[in-house]
């Protein structure tokens, strides 16, 4: 996200002229939209997209089932390796 974010900072500089980013190639000014292609190839054939996804949902699962525990009244449930 963030070189994407900055590639669309750099390409509104350059198309508005705007300071330095004027004189530079257009290599260089569109060289962040490629590596954030590069990025978002990378992480979703390594796996890491869905390990994150996997992640975010079994942290919202816990975040339901303490809850759910709470509104019992029985208390946080101790779980051994619980990660926070």
């Amino acid at each position: 996200m963030l070189f994407l974010a900055l590639g669309i900072a750099l390409l509104v500089l350059k198309l508005l002229e705007f300071g330095p980013v004027a004189g530079w190639s257009w290599w260089i000014v569109l060289l962040p939209f490629a590596l954030a292609t590069v990025w978002w190839w990378w992480a979703d054939s390594s796996g890491y997209t869905a390990r994150r996804a996997m992640d975010r949902m079994d942290r919202r699962k816990q975040d339901r089932q303490d809850r759910q525990y709470d509104a019992l009244g029985l208390g946080l449930r101790k779980k051994k390796g619980r990660r926070r």
